[in-house]
């Protein structure tokens, strides 16, 4: 099969460990996002399989349109939102994704919140500055830690936080908070609480039409001047603009955000680079080697499952099925 691998931003598909599972397919990698219905077309037209680095590619009915040829795409991680399934289902294209266990993404929200709170960035460039201390950063310790999602990755935060001697404090719809109440953390009574009481706020979402804009104007006004809002799950889950205005304001007074509305960022072309209250990593939540060689290696399994006839990890069959396609996200984050 020909293989086609689209997005692999620092080059190193081909050097895990994994990769040596494609060796009996052609394989194609690019090295960045294109966005045009052409120059995708052009990319992916001569292409058996896709393999999708998580949503920095979207597969739309437009696209397969063009695309006679696709037989699979095999997704890195869960499939979201920019895949179409059900006009992949129409194509004939079959749909495969995998899992991991989110440590990474997790690892990384507790390093923002850490870092945010100790001034990190700003005090390593005073000292390559040929400065020494210029501010007083904040424990984790004794704060109020608000969790907004409790699947998987939000129960782990809880966790972590609370080795920290942090309180966690859970939000989100009825069937998230009797999770954590099952698991012994403490829920908002109200949203107004939640954002009004927390000293930081994690977002661990799944991007959902019921998630999209989930966090207001409104709700971001409610937090201290002195509070932290972190995201790293998906830019959309805020109402576009408002991050960025709330900053302005001072309410929150600080943000550490991994993910943005259009990515990848380049040129610093983004309003919250331009504040200096707002610690900013480009979308690296799940970028690491242990997890790459999980997603990928699974992708991988997928492609040659499905050469030998036998899928595993099915979202959507080949050939067009009745009946309404499945149900593919839970809200929180799992």
């Amino acid at each position: 099969m020909h293989v086609v691998i689209p997005d692999d931003y620092q080059d190193c598909v081909r050097h895990l460990n994994c990769f040596d599972r494609l060796r009996d397919h052609q394989v194609s990698i690019y090295n960045d996002t294109v966005k045009g219905l052409d120059e995708l077309v052009a990319r992916f037209r001569d292409a058996d399989a896709i393999v999708l680095t998580r949503e920095r590619t979207s597969i739309t009915a437009e696209l397969l349109a063009e695309l006679p040829n696709l037989k699979l795409i095999s997704q890195t991680g869960k499939i979201n939102t920019h895949v179409d399934v059900a006009a992949c289902q129409a194509a004939g294209v079959m749909v495969c994704d995998g899992s991991g266990s989110g440590a990474c993404t997790v690892e990384l929200n507790m390093l923002l919140i850490l870092a945010s709170l100790r001034n990190l960035v700003s005090e390593n460039q005073r000292l390559h500055a040929g400065l020494w201390q210029g501010s007083l950063g904040h424990q984790l310790h004794g704060k109020t830690v608000g969790i907004l999602g409790f699947g998987r990755l939000g129960a782990q935060v809880s966790h972590l936080v609370k080795a920290f001697g942090a309180k966690p404090l859970v939000w989100g719809r009825e069937s998230t908070l009797q999770k954590a109440r099952e698991q012994g953390f403490e829920v908002a009574s109200s949203r107004e609480m939640f954002f009004s009481t927390c000293d930081i706020v994690t977002l661990q979402l799944r991007l959902t039409p019921e998630t999209l804009h989930m966090v207001r104007a409104q709700d971001l006004a409610l937090m201290k001047p002195t509070s932290t809002l972190v995201n790293v799950s998906r830019a959309e889950l805020i109402e576009r603009g408002a991050l960025e205005a709330a900053l302005r304001l001072g309410r929150p007074g600080f943000a550490a955000v991994d993910v943005y509305e259009e990515e990848p960022v380049l040129g610093a072309n983004h309003p919250l680079l331009k504040l200096p209250n707002c610690l900013c990593t480009p979308h690296l939540g799940f970028v690491e080697k242990d997890n790459y060689e999980l997603y990928f290696g699974t992708a991988f399994d997928n492609i040659n499952a499905f050469a030998k006839g036998q899928p595993i990890h099915v979202v959507s069959p080949k050939a067009k099925q009745t009946g309404a396609a499945p149900e593919l996200i839970d809200q929180a984050a799992t």
